[in-house]
């Protein structure tokens, strides 16, 4: 039967003066790259059309003949499709039967907050921005998760999309995947953490995350906030501060900052703050549930992007001393 419409198609392609070889010729274009959008169920012949009103220079009829003739009509996929130079009748109908839609990426990444994750996804190529105007609330009711603050909630990563998509719809992946990359960590927690909950987890990691950058000294800093939380000790960590000053933070941290008292100021806070303060990444997550064994303490950023954790607080200012003060 295929090659008994294969005998059919090049008998028309003839008559019609353009003979057999028209399959592989390269079809003229309106612009440099043709968008084609294809709705669900659009019979061959509607894509033909729609191929033609998108800006392919050729006859609809002749078109929907080869989808039709092909064998493959009713295999097309329904998608959003970008066309340019070199596409032939034969390789537009490959690329809408094998559904290779036209894809963009846009990169969340770790420690970032959830305001910034939206002016990233604000500015992604080609993404319908049906969260613009809705408060994190409203968002997050719409994610299905209502009552639940945003921040924390999505994991940072790469995430792929067709032009047009929603960004709601990146945001709900980069949930699900936060949902799996959490419960693996908490599954993975040992048995003496300071952390009752997956939530403190997350909290916990979120703040290693904006420690430091240097996935090595992850699980250290780990170990310093699960000593303090386990003797019950401040955990005096200045991301934190800086999160609850919001737009007030001008790049600064003083004293007064760090008596400025807010739900997440864990220098005036006994405990972890009520929510996370950043996106944080796989590798915060494990070292949150899975700390170095130490005494340590206390640590001071050495300059280098490294830090020099400490058992005592002598020798913690004298790691000050050496490292922020030039002594």
């Amino acid at each position: 039967m295929r090659r008994l419409f294969g005998i059919i198609l090049v008998m028309i392609l003839a008559a019609g003066g353009t003979g057999f070889w028209w399959i592989n010729q390269t079809l003229g274009l309106r612009t440099p790259v043709v968008d084609l959008s294809i709705e669900p169920g659009t019979s061959a012949r509607g894509v033909a059309q729609d191929a033609i009103d998108a800006g392919v220079l050729t006859s609809p009829q002749l078109l929907y003949w080869w989808f039709r003739l092909s064998g493959d009509a009713r295999q097309i996929r329904a998608g959003s499709y970008e066309l340019q130079g070199d596409v032939t009748p034969r390789s537009l109908l490959r690329k809408l039967v094998r559904g290779e839609e036209a894809l963009r990426a846009v990169t969340l990444v770790e420690g970032l907050t959830f305001q910034q994750f939206r002016q990233i996804l604000q500015k992604a190529e080609q993404l319908t921005p049906d969260t613009q105007g809705l408060t994190p609330d409203l968002i997050m009711q719409k994610l299905g998760r209502p009552g639940i603050p945003p921040e924390g909630r999505f994991y940072p990563d790469t995430y792929t999309y067709t032009k047009g998509s929603s960004d709601l719809a990146v945001l709900q992946r980069a949930l699900h995947a936060m949902d799996k990359h959490l419960d693996t960590a908490w599954q993975s927690r040992q048995s003496d953490v300071a952390l009752k909950t997956p939530d403190q987890l997350l909290i916990l990691a979120s703040i290693i995350e904006k420690e430091t950058g240097r996935a090595s000294d992850q699980p250290m800093i780990a170990s310093v906030f699960n000593n303090r939380l386990r003797i019950g000790m401040m955990l005096q960590t200045d991301p934190t501060v800086i999160y609850g000053l919001g737009d007030k933070f001008d790049g600064n941290l003083r004293r007064r900052d760090l008596l400025a008292d807010t739900p997440w100021n864990t220098y005036t806070r006994a405990g972890l703050p009520p929510t996370p303060i950043s996106m944080p990444g796989k590798a915060a997550l494990l070292a949150a549930a899975q700390p170095v064994k130490s005494r340590a303490l206390y640590f001071v950023a050495k300059g280098d992007g490294s830090s020099q954790f400490s058992d005592s607080l002598d020798a913690h200012n004298r790691a000050v001393n050496q490292y922020q003060l030039g002594r």
